[in-house]
């Protein structure tokens, strides 16, 4: 066996030329993902292997002037996981999040993404992460559309036209066929309006602009939130479609009806229950989760006796055959998806393959020799 440790380096332009953008793969691999995941054939963090990830969690106010601060979107975390069936690799994304980068020109999210030998801990490949996070994260509400979209749904409504929502709105009418239209809602019309065009030249569909969300959620047999900031999008009850399938990758405000009348399924619903714990152990308790986690208003039902958490169903196990699919085209569907680090591992892989089938990338030496085997 050599001595000689490398790892095989990508930056982003080369992550493009291996496919990350490629929608119809990554929705087939999160797709195989979520049914190994049904299965149990992964692990995420912490001892019930269920763990998001480990965050630092920052406060409004410091003692020391140089420690970051709580505000929209501020984080850093780190998300590792083994995935098995095809993948049988470790991986881990790591990112700092705040939305002012978007004054600084920067996204508002900056990733790599590591993945690793699961036996030796070899580092295989260390990638730009951002098309991988946003691909994959788009790619879920595809697969959950294919799968609990009512039959011959016709249109798709975006509250919020960031770049993870045109991600989702990507995925969606790629999984889904029989879409005809996009209606967007976007709080910065003019945004939406160039958003929309750009969209439009994607998609090969039509994209609709409104001012008023309840116009795009009143008509909309999938409904796909993705938002920042410190303001949450609201959807009123009454104007939700019979047999809308809503997709929350961002927080919303649902009111508690709307929970207990409708049917909830999540990516994992146990690691929901991680973010309750944490927020329970946090100095302002649950309050602490609420405005970032796109199950925080169920979770807190869930805590205060208000939601029997034994009803919701996770997407995997309907993808593996183990739970029921859509049960009616009437069936209002709410999916809560927080988004596995499985997810990352199992596209980063993927783009990793097609790198090295395409000769990407630049090979770095992590050693000649190790100094620790001499």
């Amino acid at each position: 066996m050599s001595e000689k440790l490398e790892l095989l380096y990508l930056k982003e332009e080369e992550v493009i030329e291996a496919g990350v953008l490629d929608m119809k793969q990554c929705i087939d691999t999160i797709e195989e993902m979520f049914r190994l995941v049904g299965k149990g054939d992964y692990m995420m963090g912490g001892p019930n292997r269920n763990d998001h990830g480990l965050m630092l969690w920052f406060n409004k106010e410091e003692k020391f002037e140089n420690i970051p601060k709580a505000g929209p979107d501020r984080r850093f975390m780190s998300l590792i996981s083994y995935l098995g069936g095809e993948f049988d690799v470790v991986g881990n994304k790591w990112y700092g999040s705040n939305i002012e980068n978007l004054n600084k020109g920067l996204p508002r999210s900056i990733h790599t993404f590591t993945l690793n030998d699961k036996d030796t801990g070899a580092p295989l490949s260390i990638m730009a992460g951002n098309l991988i996070s946003s691909a994959r994260t788009g790619a879920v509400p595809g697969v959950v559309s294919k799968h609990l979209a009512r039959k011959n749904a016709k249109v798709v409504g975006a509250v919020g036209g960031g770049a993870i929502n045109q991600s989702c709105v990507d995925a969606i009418t790629t999984s889904v066929d029989t879409i005809e239209k996009v209606v967007l809602f976007d709080i910065n019309v003019e945004k939406g309006k160039q958003i929309a065009e750009k969209l439009e030249k994607k998609i090969n569909l039509k994209v609709e602009v409104v001012d008023n969300m309840d116009e795009c959620i009143s008509q909309s047999d999938i409904v796909t939130v993705a938002t920042s900031g410190k303001v949450k999008p609201s959807i009123n009850h009454s104007s939700i479609k019979p047999g809308a399938l809503i997709l929350l990758t961002g927080a919303a405000d649902l009111s508690p009806e709307t929970y207990k009348e409708n049917r909830i399924v999540a990516d994992l619903w146990s690691m929901h229950e991680k973010w309750l714990e944490d927020g329970l152990s946090h100095p302002e308790g649950i309050s602490s989760i609420l405005d970032w986690t796109m199950s925080g208003q169920l979770l807190e039902m869930v805590n205060n006796g208000d939601y029997d958490s034994g009803k919701i169903d996770d997407i995997g196990n309907i993808i593996a055959g183990d739970k029921e699919g859509r049960k009616s085209d009437d069936e209002v569907i709410i999916c809560m998806t927080g988004g596995l680090p499985t997810e990352d591992v199992a596209w980063g892989y993927k783009v990793y393959q097609n790198a090295l089938e395409k000769n990407l990338g630049t090979k770095l030496p992590l050693w000649d020799s190790s100094y620790l085997m001499k």
